[in-house]
């Protein structure tokens, strides 16, 4: 068991996801068949072996409640440690930049006052990534670190549309320098992407919180980036995938990098796996009709139509005559005889009747919000 203890900020909320996020934090937005974007920071913690995590929530956290339940299929319905809701600050507009608001701490300092380990594992809710800790952990210790930042250098333009945080590092690791919001350009090819996970001394996280808190919603990347002289920060690398989600672009780009089998083995077909809540549906039926190329579906559907480039979550029925391509349909959506998407997103429960036609493009996929009539 890690002698750490996790936080998750799940209470990121987003005006560019077109209404994904209309009534649900980004956290709890569904994502790549079955799961939700919670899962991953969750699954990563449990699987790194920490068994107490409390969860940042937004004022609208009912869809992550009904989502965790008490934590049982994620191990974490324990008596000692478990799963935590943590009331988030209501920012308003001003906190939407805030990734680690330092008052979200200071209102949650008794979950972190209560448990005597040495390290606080943070992350973000709104990244898709698995990533054992474990050996960020035993770096943290062999360096004697204050704060490790996890990192991933950048290989590609365009693997992540964010701004984001660089970091320079010395030979031995020690962060140098701090880049909050450096627009990823191609020029930043090679360059050390801070993947908002950190991992940081528990004693020292609560005297900042004691510092700082009085200072309003200061993000703790800014506090650290003011005090690199002062205190032992190291960066640690990862090689996992890892994406964020704040545009419905990040969104729909990143759910179809899924299907790509390498991205798929990163996230699902390792050692460690991503857990989520359990719904024990039948099998999907494909009738004679049906044609399925290059996408993924899940339990509980009823498919006798045409299925190309797409991701399909549960008791999703499409009809005969359907040609679903390049779209993201959420459960429960039903899709009569004959209609067609394309570059289209589906929210859960939407109907959708004969004939029509839904389309959008890469860069601007359709939206249609959750439980519409078409």
């Amino acid at each position: 068991m890690s002698n750490a203890i996790g936080i998750i900020f799940a209470n990121s909320e987003s005006d560019n996801l077109q209404g994904l996020a209309l009534e649900r934090p980004i956290a709890a937005v569904p994502f790549g068949g079955r799961y939700r974007i919670l899962d991953f920071a969750l699954s990563s913690m449990v699987n790194s072996g920490i068994r107490t995590i409390g969860i940042v929530t937004p004022h609208q956290y009912r869809p992550l409640l009904d989502h965790l339940g008490a934590g049982k299929d994620w191990f974490l319905e324990r008596k000692d440690g478990g799963l935590f809701i943590l009331p988030g600050v209501m920012h308003g507009l001003a906190g939407k930049n805030h990734t680690f608001c330092i008052k979200d701490l200071k209102n949650n300092l008794e979950y972190l006052e209560k448990d005597f380990v040495e390290n606080v594992v943070i992350s973000s809710g709104d990244q898709i990534f698995n990533i054992n800790f474990k050996d960020a952990l035993e770096f943290h210790k062999d360096k004697h670190a204050d704060v490790t930042l996890i990192y991933k250098v950048i290989t590609e333009a365009g693997a992540d549309s964010n701004s984001a945080a660089l970091l320079e590092l010395d030979e031995n690791h020690k962060v140098c320098n701090i880049k909050e919001n450096s627009p990823l350009q191609e020029d930043g090819l090679g360059h050390s992407r801070f993947v908002n996970i950190l991992l940081i001394r528990r004693e020292l996280l609560m005297n900042i919180i004691e510092n700082y808190s009085s200072y309003g919603c200061l993000d703790l990347i800014t506090i650290l980036a003011a005090n690199l002289e002062v205190l032992k920060i190291y960066g640690s690398p990862t090689r996992s995938f890892v994406g964020t989600i704040r545009t419905i672009k990040d969104y729909f780009d990143r759910t179809m990098d899924l299907l790509d089998l390498n991205v798929r083995e990163q996230l699902w077909l390792g050692v460690d796996r991503t857990h989520t809540k359990v719904v024990d549906n039948p099998p999907t039926k494909y009738t004679s009709r049906a044609k399925i190329n290059n996408s993924l579906i899940a339990s509980g559907c009823s498919i006798a139509g045409e299925v190309i480039n797409s991701i399909v979550f549960r008791g999703v029925k499409i009809e005969e005559g359907c040609r679903i391509q390049n779209s993201i349909i959420m459960p429960k959506c039903y899709i009569h005889a004959n209609a067609q998407t394309n570059y289209a997103i589906l929210d859960k429960s939407v109907i959708v009747h004969g004939e029509n036609v839904l389309k959008g493009n890469p860069n601007q996929p359709l939206v249609v919000l959750k439980k519409a009539v078409i």
